[in-house]
Order: C-alpha cells, then sequence, then structure tokens
C-alpha cells in the first residue's frame, strides 16, 4: 500500500510540475496577479508531495518490502538500516528520485526565502523551474519508476546493495553532490529569468549570487566527500582518479567557481553581464551533461549507473532540449545585453575576467578529455584512452597562473590602479614564499622535488598575499565591520591554497610498497615497523572476513594499531577490501590487505601519504566560505534594491 501512496503522490508531483509551468506563465502573459501568485504555492505542494514520494520509497526499504522491484534488487534483510537508508537512491531509480527531491526543495526554497524580490521576477524564476521539472518528473514516471512492483511473484529476500556503497561516505556524498548539482538549476533559472523580461542590470546578480554560493559550497563539499570515499573505501590509496564521473561533477564547479566571481562583478561594477549569463546557463547545463554521463550506460566506472539505452535516450534529449532552447533564446537577447561599468586593463575586473578564462579553459581541458574517448569510439576510429598525466600537465600549466593571480588580484583597485605600485611586495613575497617552501622540503622529506617546490610556494605565495590584504583593509576598516562576503573570499582562496599543497606533496611524496607478511612478521617502510600480530575473523551484519592486526612503531615508539579487512559478502559473492588508515593533519598511514599466498604468507600493501587530508581540508573551507557569502547581511536586505517596474503589464515574459 506505502509504494502506491509513493508512486501516486509522484504522479501528483507531476501534475504540480505541469502546473508551475502553465500558471505563471498565463499570469505573466495577462498581467494576472492572482495566477502569478500561485507559483510559490505550487512550488511548495511540488516539494511535500516529492518529499512524501521519498519517504515512501525509504520505508519500503527499511520495512525489507521486496515485492518492490528496486528495494529486491538494491537491498537484503541483513543490510544495516543506515545503508538501507543508503540503498534507497544506491540505485538508479532511487537517485533520479533523489534528484527530484533536490530539485523540489529548491524550488521551495526560492518560493519560501524570495518574498523580497518582485512578483514577476520570482514569478518567471519559478516558471522556469517548472519548466525544468516538467521533463524530469515524466521521465522517472515513465522510464525510471522507483516503485515498480514484482507482484505476484517476489524473492523471499533481496539482492544487497553494492557493497562498494556500504560507507558512510555513500550516506552524505549523494545528497551534497546532487545539491550542487541541482542546485545550479536555481542560478539557470535567475538568467533565463532576467533574459525573459529583459531586465538585465545588476540587481538580477545580486539576487543569483546568494543561491549560487550555496549550490557552490554543496557541490564543493559533495566533491570532497566523494574523493575522501573513494580514498578509504576502494583500497588502493588514490584520492583523485581523473574519472569520468568525477569529470562530471568536477566541470560545473569549476563554471560555478568562474561565475560566482563574475557575478560579483556584474553586482558591484555593472559588467560582465552578458558572460555572466552565459557561465549561468553553462554550469546547469554541464550538471546535466554530468547526469547524461553518469546514468545513460556510455561510460564505464566504479560510479557510473548500469542502465538500459532507453533512459540515455531520453535523458539526452532533455539535454538537448535544455540547452538547446536556453542557448537559442540566449543568442537571441545578448545583443539586449550591455555592460557599462568601463574599467582599464590593469584593475580589478580585468584580473577577475583572467580568473574566468583560467577556469573556463580547465573546464574545456576536463571535457575534451572526458568526451574524446567516447566520441573516437563512437565514430569507429579505435579506442584511446586519455588518463591522469593528460590532466596533470595540462593542470599544471593553467594552476600556475590561476594561483599567481589569486595572490595579488585583491589588492587592485576597482576599474583602474598603477602597476608600479605592483613591484615591492610581490617580489618580496614571491622570494619568501620559494624561500620558506624550499626550506619546509629540505627539513621534512630532506629531499626537494620540483613539482612538490612548486606547489608549496604557491600555497605560500596565496597566504602570504592574502595575509598582507587582510592586514591593510583592517588599517582601514575595523575587523568586525568587514562584510562576510570579504572573510569568505579570504577562506575561499587560503582553502584553495591548501588543496594545491596537498595536491603536490602527497603526489610528489607518498610511497608505496607491497609486501608478503606471515603472522609474527615484521617488516619495515619508510621510517615505522610493522608488526603482523595476529589474523582474526570479522564477523558483521551481512559480510564475513578476515582482519590483520597490525602494530606500528617508530623508532620504538607506539603509533597505532590497525585492523586491515578483507570481507566477504555472501549474497553478491563479492570480496572486498576494507583498508585500515591512521590519519594525522599530516600525514596518512594506509594499509591494504591483499589475498593469501600459497605459502600461507599474506600480501599487502603499504602506503605513507603526506599532506593528503590538505586536499579534503582544503575543500572543506572553500565550501564554508561559500556558507559565508549566503551569510552576508546584504542578502538578507534585498528589498531595498530591488527597483520594481510601475506596471507588471509593460513586461515581456
Amino acid at each position: 500500500m506505502i509504494p502506491e501512496l509513493g508512486n501516486f503522490a509522484l504522479y501528483i508531483a507531476f501534475g504540480f510540475s505541469l502546473l508551475l509551468s502553465i500558471l505563471p506563465f498565463i499570469g505573466l502573459r495577462k498581467s494576472n496577479m492572482g495566477l502569478m501568485q500561485t507559483a510559490p504555492n505550487l512550488a511548495v505542494g511540488l516539494f511535500v508531495f516529492t518529499l512524501f514520494a521519498f519517504l515512501c520509497l525509504v520505508f519500503a526499504f527499511v520495512t525489507d518490502d521486496f515485492t518492490v522491484l528496486n528495494v529486491a534488487q538494491n537491498s537484503n534483510s541483513a543490510l544495516p538500516v543506515q545503508y538501507k537508508f543508503a540503498a534507497s537512491f544506491g540505485s538508479h531509480e532511487g537517485s533520479f528520485l533523489l534528484w527530484l527531491l533536490m530539485q523540489s526543495g529548491w524550488a521551495c526554497a526560492v518560493a519560501v526565502w524570495s518574498k523580497s524580490l518582485p512578483t514577476t521576477m520570482r514569478t518567471r524564476v519559478l516558471m522556469v523551474i517548472g519548466w525544468i521539472c516538467v521533463g524530469f518528473y515524466a521521465y522517472i514516471i515513465t522510464v525510471s519508476n522507483p516503485f515498480d512492483r514484482t507482484l505476484p511473484f517476489f524473492p523471499v529476500d533481496g539482492a544487497d546493495l553494492n557493497p562498494l556503497l556500504q560507507d558512510i561516505g555513500m550516506i552524505i556524498h549523494p545528497p551534497l553532490l546532487y545539491m550542487g548539482y541541482v542546485g545550479m538549476s536555481i542560478c539557470f533559472s535567475f538568467a533565463i529569468a532576467a533574459l525573459l523580461s529583459g531586465d538585465l542590470d545588476s540587481t538580477w546578480a545580486k539576487w543569483s549570487r546568494p543561491w549560487t554560493a550555496v549550490a557552490w559550497g554543496f557541490l564543493t563539499l559533495g566533491i570532497t566527500i566523494g574523493s575522501w570515499w573513494a580514498y578509504s573505501e576502494l583500497g588502493w590509496g588514490g584520492w583523485w582518479f581523473w574519472d569520468p564521473v568525477e569529470n562530471a561533477s568536477l566541470m560545473p564547479w569549476l563554471v560555478a567557481t568562474a561565475l560566482l566571481h563574475s557575478l560579483a562583478v556584474a553586482e558591484k561594477r555593472n559588467a560582465f553581464k552578458s558572460w555572466t549569463v552565459f557561465l549561468a546557463i553553462a554550469s546547469f547545463s554541464l550538471s546535466l551533461l554530468g547526469t547524461f554521463l553518469v546514468r545513460s550506460g556510455v561510460i564505464v566506472s566504479v560510479h557510473a549507473f548500469a542502465t538500459d539505452p532507453a533512459r540515455g535516450v531520453f535523458i539526452l534529449v532533455l539535454l538537448a532540449i535544455v540547452i538547446g532552447g536556453s542557448l537559442l533564446l540566449y543568442s537571441l537577447k545578448a545583443g539586449l545585453i550591455k555592460s557599462v561599468g568601463k574599467f582599464s586593463i590593469f584593475s580589478r575586473e580585468s584580473s577577475l575576467w583572467l580568473n574566468n578564462v583560467f577556469l573556463v579553459a580547465a573546464t574545456i581541458i576536463v571535457l575534451l578529455g572526458t568526451l574524446l574517448p567516447l566520441v573516437h569510439k563512437e565514430i569507429g576510429l579505435g579506442t584511446i584512452s586519455i588518463g591522469e598525466p593528460f590532466f596533470n600537465q595540462m593542470f599544471t600549466y593553467l594552476i600556475v597562473p590561476f594561483a599567481l593571480l589569486i595572490g595579488i588580484a585583491p589588492h587592485i583597485r576597482w576599474k583602474q590602479d598603477k602597476p608600479n605600485k605592483f613591484v615591492a611586495t610581490p617580489l618580496i613575497i614571491c622570494l619568501a614564499s620559494v624561500a620558506l617552501s624550499y626550506l619546509w622540503l629540505v627539513v621534512e622529506f630532506g629531499e626537494v622535488k620540483g613539482l612538490a617546490w612548486l606547489s608549496t610556494s604557491l600555497f605560500w605565495w596565496i597566504i602570504l598575499f592574502t595575509a598582507v590584504e587582510l592586514v591593510k583593509t583592517t588599517q582601514k576598516v575595523r575587523l568586525t565591520k568587514l562584510p562576510l562576503s570579504h572573510f569568505a573570499m579570504v577562506l575561499g582562496h587560503v582553502g584553495l591554497a591548501f588543496v594545491i599543497a596537498g595536491v603536490g606533496l602527497t603526489s610528489q611524496y607518498s610511497t608505496e610498497r607491497d609486501v608478503k607478511m606471515f603472522v609474527g612478521g615484521s617488516e619495515s617502510f619508510s621510517g615505522f615497523d610493522f608488526k603482523f600480530v595476529k589474523l582474526q575473523d570479522v564477523k558483521g551484519p551481512n559480510y564475513d572476513g578476515w582482519a590483520a592486526q597490525i602494530d606500528i612503531t617508530q623508532q620504538g615508539q607506539e603509533v597505532s594499531t590497525l585492523l586491515a579487512e578483507k570481507r566477504f559478502y555472501p549474497v553478491q559473492r563479492n570480496t572486498m577490501t576494507e583498508a585500515a588508515i591512521d590519519a594525522t593533519f599530516f600525514r596518512d598511514i594506509y594499509i591494504s590487505l591483499g589475498e593469501q599466498l600459497p605459502d600461507k604468507g599474506w600480501a599487502l600493501r603499504l602506503h605513507l601519504k603526506p599532506y593528503v587530508r590538505w586536499f579534503w581540508f582544503g575543500g572543506i573551507v572553500v565550501a564554508f566560505a561559500g556558507a559565508l557569502i549566503v551569510a552576508d547581511k546584504r542578502y538578507r536586505q534585498q528589498k531595498s534594491s530591488v527597483r520594481v517596474r510601475s506596471s507588471a503589464a509593460a513586461e515581456i515574459v
């Protein structure tokens, strides 16, 4: 009965999306305020019924209702309850329902928290969201319904959740990532609404900036947690794959980062308006492209959802309609967008424009590296591989000027500045950065590797420039009087500095070694001593296996005791490695248990990964910067800055 109620709620939600796409449109065309004011209520209703449908699906998983095909294929009665919850969105159907829950939630948030916007603008934004929702609700109802039944014949138990997904990271990672993915639809909707109305002054940028910051922050957290999950769960110590699915989430993040900076210029200087609209369209378009890549079956990845071609075609059609329609509208309206802000070559506007250029160039590199092998194969030219060396090399070329610009840009004035002012300070900071980095690497690692020296020099460049900027600013304005958006800039740059340093150090100084160990035996590796104390049986709720107890010491001092596991999941007949990690802020000791060898020894892989956690720490700091942008009181007081037209009838839909 509960699954039927959930299915019925989905159909009602589809009806709400249709009404949200039609009634506000009619209201705008006829200047009917009553019809326009239905949009917020319809958005709330859309969310309520979608939430009810999602809770019905969760209930089916938690109660082991194997008459539901989705539950039978992705759960098991022995599965722990927290993973039953994760299994509700661990399948293709469930993940898409989670997507719709996030989409309707964003629509509801706009309806509730954008009351200060002009009625016509809020109506247009919600109407555009309604247009998006119609396609995706039609998709889930017709070809990807999570409530399909197995009746009259159903299994007594389920096929279990993929063991790779039975991890705390997969409970947190998908909702965060989807909040970011779907959140890009809000800045997209603001941009399309502004194009429809022709009202593209700086106020639309101010309205959309906090929504973009929230979505960008969630996307940052989602990518960060996803990287941590892959590192801890897959058992080989990798923290970034350049996997097509990872690339699919990185591309909208890069464009959204450019969009955030461009929105700041559009808001403060009334410039970059046409470019900002394009970035808003591109960010959501890349989110949809990522959805297609993950769910169409065109790629093979540990992250991807296997599915049938019909679903891929449906998503491809939606992709073409949304992207094609928005770009057509942009091409028709772009000529009417006039940026009145004037600035010289040496100005903060120019530096932010260069910032955008580097981010878009990085996006194009990732896009080509991801899609080119697919296109090459589909047109019959054979299989090619574009892997880690290509991406690493190309990103190195881009990250150096990008990081240099991040350090110096906040010191440049808006509109125009004098280049001769920027000689002494950058020279001093450059020398200090290079010297501090060299000393750091010599003291800690005993050798200096070129890429590590470069990355840590960039780290100090950003940190020192940020500190100087903060000191100079607080000499003019009290620290407590600075807007939160200024602290967001500081944290965003500092977080990125930690990411750059972490990537450089862990990629250059990580070491690993494959060893054969017997119970009671010892090995030395990278200054640590590892003793295989014992092998013990492990019994979990839906698995059993073995755990190797490894005692770690350094110069006779106890460091840690780790249990590296090998788990067997009998339902899926899968054996999984559960890595053991001793983590500190400055290094990880990572142990993977391999197979037992014919002579009763065990294969183990030992890793020492310095500064790997700086990557995730930096990502969390960057995401927190997005929260500070939203907390800025200027975005809670938008009403006073809104310019309302005297007659709604004069506006064009």
